[in-house]
């Protein structure tokens, strides 16, 4: 009996002393600091392991005791099986959820929390990207603040019907998952006369996406070290070279690990940098000048303002999968409410407090109108953060079209571009340089950050965030859908499908005509 008690006092005290350093360790990522995983397109955080191991463990621990007595009380739900919505079990052969962390089952992975979740998502969506803002504020004035509030209202609606197609009814009532991705939902609207041409086009908008992100990356980071180092005699186009060199070993790239550890960083630096330009805008807050900001607009440039705010929104793609590896999904919309209201807020902010520093003057990438002595800085931090960003969009592009085109099974357009050992074939390694310098062309002949962010954002990025989201959901869920939902997906569609079209207009003259005017150069 003694030696019974002791054993219960040791297991006892070593599950306490597990449980808490489980706690410690697990406090960082419940609070968003860790690096991006290396084979996810999005920083998916990992549950901690001896918190993993400790639960499992744990519940093994009540599972046995709980079997061997008569009338004791039942397992908490989701403690012996995984309930997506509260109400449908998981298969067998997927992953349990084990009081919020996930029993491993075959390939199954860790969960994360909604904090997490929302790390994630503000890092989709406050990117440097937020740098062209103040240039669409300088073309659209208060409307233009006023379309940053309107595209966080929408994009934060439309990731919402987008997770809503992903669920079903089924047979006993029960709301079910039943898709896994956005390209799942575009095959089900498309089913089943054509089962398959949804997910091609949504294919095409990522891969048009992830490709202009490229390009974006290569201009900013061409434009910043141009405006950085005036004196020198190097041109525009000669940095873009420089900076395409130092990416083309992505070509090689297997997996994101080389990269994703920088994640955080590139994260916490761009933070940084926001602070520095708005601390220096807020100094000469007495050189405001507020009669600029127009109450009408400029009807020729605003359609771009209006796909450069689009695209700065953009984060629609990966938003199944982020909820799909959620621990609780339903404080998703919870999330995806205080991620847009907080980047609301801070675009806001620092599109208008950067426009008021500068007005008219204001440029396509605002750290070019920072004083000499601090643009170099700033600018060097905000290059070496694209370059660390690039190989990310690179690799999900990649990843899109081997799967599409060379590794679809017996439907594959080409020949497999992976031999028998997994290793890279020849002219699968030149296809990848070869995108790489696509990417540099593009930026030589078209080094404009605002037109080609206007272009990508009103192109992909409406039809993405809203267009798609708001016909889907009108297609899978019509037949239970309130009349002010329908109101609302009509409405979106068709304003999304006028500021797309007027958008894509605009940005596609400016962009032939500077491709002319560079080729005359």
């Amino acid at each position: 009996m003694a030696t019974l008690l002791r054993s219960k006092l040791s297991n006892v005290a070593t599950s306490v002393s597990n449980k808490s350093q489980a706690k410690m360790s697990g406090m960082f990522a419940r609070m968003g600091f860790q690096a991006a995983t290396d084979e996810e397109a999005v920083g998916f955080a990992h549950c901690d392991d001896l918190d993993m191991e400790h639960r499992q463990g744990l519940q093994m621990d009540i599972l046995k005791s709980d079997s061997g007595e008569e009338g004791a009380e039942p397992p908490l739900e989701g403690d012996i099986h995984y309930q997506r919505d509260g109400t449908g079990p998981l298969p067998p052969s997927a992953m349990k959820e084990v009081d919020g962390c996930p029993e491993l089952s075959g390939q199954g992975k860790p969960k994360i929390t909604a904090w997490e979740a929302g790390w994630n998502v503000t890092n989709a969506i406050q990117g440097m990207f937020v740098l062209g803002l103040p240039y669409a504020i300088l073309h659209g004035g208060y409307l233009g603040l006023f379309l940053i509030i309107f595209a966080a209202v929408v994009c934060c609606y439309t990731g919402k019907i987008l997770i809503a197609c992903l669920y079903e009814e089924n047979e006993d009532g029960e709301i079910v998952r039943v898709r896994d991705s956005y390209v799942d939902i575009a095959n089900a609207c498309c089913a089943p006369r054509f089962p398959t041409l949804g997910g091609r086009i949504v294919n095409v908008a990522q891969i048009i996406e992830l490709v202009m992100t490229c390009i974006l990356y290569v201009v900013v980071s061409g434009n910043l070290m141009y405006n950085s180092f005036p004196n020198l005699p190097v041109s525009q186009k000669s940095w873009s070279i420089i900076a395409t060199a130092v990416l083309l070993p992505c070509a090689f790239l297997k997996n994101l690990k080389a990269v994703s550890k920088f994640s955080l960083l590139c994260t916490l630096a761009h933070f940084v940098i926001n602070i520095l330009v708005i601390a220096y805008c807020l100094s000469r807050a007495r050189d405001w000048a507020w009669d600029k900001v127009k109450f009408y607009i400029d009807v020729k440039k605003f359609p771009i303002s209006i796909g450069i705010i689009v695209f700065s929104y953009t984060s629609q793609i990966f938003l199944p999968s982020l909820e799909g590896n959620m621990q609780n999904p339903k404080e998703f919309h919870c999330m995806m409410n205080w991620t847009h209201i907080a980047a609301c807020i801070l675009k806001g902010l620092f599109a208008l407090v950067a426009y008021l520093t500068w007005a008219d003057e204001t440029k396509e990438v605002i750290t070019d109108n920072l004083p000499s002595t601090i643009r170099a800085v700033v600018n060097i931090f905000l290059v070496a953060k694209a370059l660390l960003s690039y190989p990310l969009p690179f690799f999900a592009a990649v990843e899109v079209l081997e799967r599409s085109l060379f590794q679809d099974g017996n439907r594959a357009f080409f020949p497999n571009c992976y031999g028998g050992d997994g290793r890279l074939k020849s002219w699968g390694l030149t296809l990848r340089c070869a995108l790489v310098v696509f990417t540099l062309l593009m930026a030589i002949y078209v080094p404009h950050f605002a037109l080609l962010m206007g272009l990508t954002g009103s192109l992909t990025g409406a039809g993405l965030c809203f267009l798609l989201p708001s016909l889907f959901h009108l297609k899978l869920l019509w037949r239970k859908l309130l009349w002010h939902h329908v109101f609302f997906d009509v409405a979106i569609f068709v304003i999304g499908g006028i500021c797309s079209v007027s958008g894509f207009i605009h940005s596609l003259e400016g962009l032939i005509e500077a491709f002319r005017t560079n080729t005359e150069d």
